[in-house]
């Protein structure tokens, strides 16, 4: 009956993957620098830097405005006695007039001293700028990095329930063995009892490592920003890493303080602190400005008639300088300073704080390495041994001179060993990904220029 099960079980799945979509890790990653929210909203706040840069480099260029005015009036005046501009009544008839004036006039403003914070603010536009390329630049490799790291949780759950499966059919074969020497008398029914609870435990083990697979995947597909409900098909394979080829992985990575010189020199995020720090020092030069006189000039254009015909018969120009001379302005100005310098003691912090960051990020990351690299070592030498030893029980147990309660705990030791293997492999890689990384080495460009090809 489990077998007719498990066939069935298996024609399911092989139905519902002919709908399946094929993602490998490399197409993953494109579709994370794609896709990825968190990073589509930081190429969003990017594009009001560059907006900032324009308008800082706006403030040099002299402003321009043109107006026009139309304007009607009427008066009406029904006459009588009035008085003249030397104090004599008069007589003044009634009137009725009605007139109407237009008006067209351009002009503007340049600023022309301003204490230099008209260039500190582009300097700080800009640096502002370029802080945030470089920490998207960051974020992208942070994204090549998580990426492949949820891609192996969904490879390490796929070989884990191999394992699950392949002991499953391990105990379903030993159980048909055990029944049918029971059946003959070689073997006691305490014996049939345990392999059927063992069996039992492999089927739920089994199940439980789909779930696995399936949460795993759930997880880099919500991370990918594409629809949970579709199906997706995980191809990629990872590279063994066996007792011959641990040094080589090895040999990538130097001592700390070598790996910490590089990873200041070549880190992104550090690099853009940086700049943060460059515009905070911008900042000071563009308060202190407002202890600075002022100087703008004006011009200007404008003509105005009673009507349109002669509307250019008089016309004004004018130029103008406005000085402005502050003297106190009631410690305003000394305030934004001290804010402004503030702001720059911070951002010096941030780069120290960041600096030691980087420090425990290598240094914690190499020994996590290097732990994950003999955890490998040993885990390979555990599998080989389980094996060999599972192999004996049950040779033992089959000439009768072993017990089957060694047997059962020779296959759980083996089982056991398999999965510190995965788990041991899939660590190693991890954790080579993150201090790669941590170097500032991981790249993403590959990934972009491999799908503007595609398009």
């Amino acid at each position: 009956m489990k077998k007719l099960v498990i066939l069935a079980v298996s024609f399911l799945i092989t139905m519902v993957s002919f709908g399946q979509t094929d993602l490998s890790l490399e197409e993953s990653i494109q579709i994370a620098l794609q896709r990825n929210s968190a990073l589509v909203k930081s190429k969003n706040l990017l594009v009001g830097n560059e907006a900032s840069v324009k308008s800082a480099y706006g403030n040099l260029a002299p402003s321009l405005g043109v107006q026009s005015n139309w304007g009607w009036r009427r008066i009406e005046d029904v006459g009588g006695t009035q008085i003249d501009y030397i104090g004599n009544p008069y007589e003044a008839p009634a009137t009725n007039e009605e007139t109407r004036d237009y008006s067209v006039g351009a002009g503007g403003s340049v600023i022309l001293f301003n204490g230099l914070a008209n260039y500190a603010n582009i300097s700080s536009a800009k640096r502002d700028q370029e802080a945030a390329e470089l920490n998207i630049d960051k974020f992208k490799r942070d994204i090549v990095q998580n990426t492949t790291i949820l891609y192996y949780s969904i490879l390490k759950s796929k070989a884990l329930l191999k394992v699950r499966e392949e002991n499953f059919k391990y105990n379903q074969k030993l159980l048909e063995t055990i029944s049918e020497r029971n059946r003959l008398g070689s073997a006691p029914v305490a014996d049939l009892y345990a392999q059927q609870v063992q069996a039992g435990g492999a089927e739920v083990d089994m199940i439980r490592a789909q779930n696995a697979v399936d949460v795993t995947q759930n997880t880099l597909i919500d991370y990918l920003s594409l629809d949970v409900l579709n199906e997706y098909n995980f191809v990629s394979r990872i590279d063994t890493v066996d007792a011959s080829n641990v040094d080589q992985y090895k040999s990538e990575f130097d001592n700390v303080r070598s790996m910490v010189d590089y990873a200041i020199q070549y880190r992104t995020d550090y690099q853009g602190q940086q700049k943060t720090v460059e515009s905070a020092d911008n900042g000071i030069t563009i308060a202190q400005g407002d202890f600075w006189p002022s100087l703008r000039g004006g011009y200007g254009y404008s003509t105005s008639s009673v009507s349109v015909e002669s509307l250019f018969d008089r016309r004004v120009w004018s130029v103008n300088l406005e000085l402005d001379l502050p003297i106190f302005s009631n410690f305003n100005t000394k305030t934004s300073v001290e804010y402004a310098k503030i702001s720059l003691l911070n951002a010096e912090e941030d780069l120290r704080a960041l600096k030691r960051q980087i420090k425990i990020e290598i240094k914690q990351g190499y020994q996590d390495f290097e732990a994950e690299s003999k955890a490998l070592e040993v885990a390979i030498k555990t599998v080989t041994s389980a094996s060999e030893n599972r192999r004996v029980q049950y040779e033992r147990y089959s000439l009768g001179s072993g017990t089957f309660l060694e047997v059962l705990q020779s296959d759980r030791d083996y089982q056991n060993s398999l999965s510190l293997r995965i788990d041991a492999e899939f660590n190693f890689h991890s954790s080579r990904q993150a201090l790669l990384n941590s170097l500032g080495k991981l790249e993403y460009k590959e990934y972009e220029t491999n799908n503007d090809e595609g398009e």
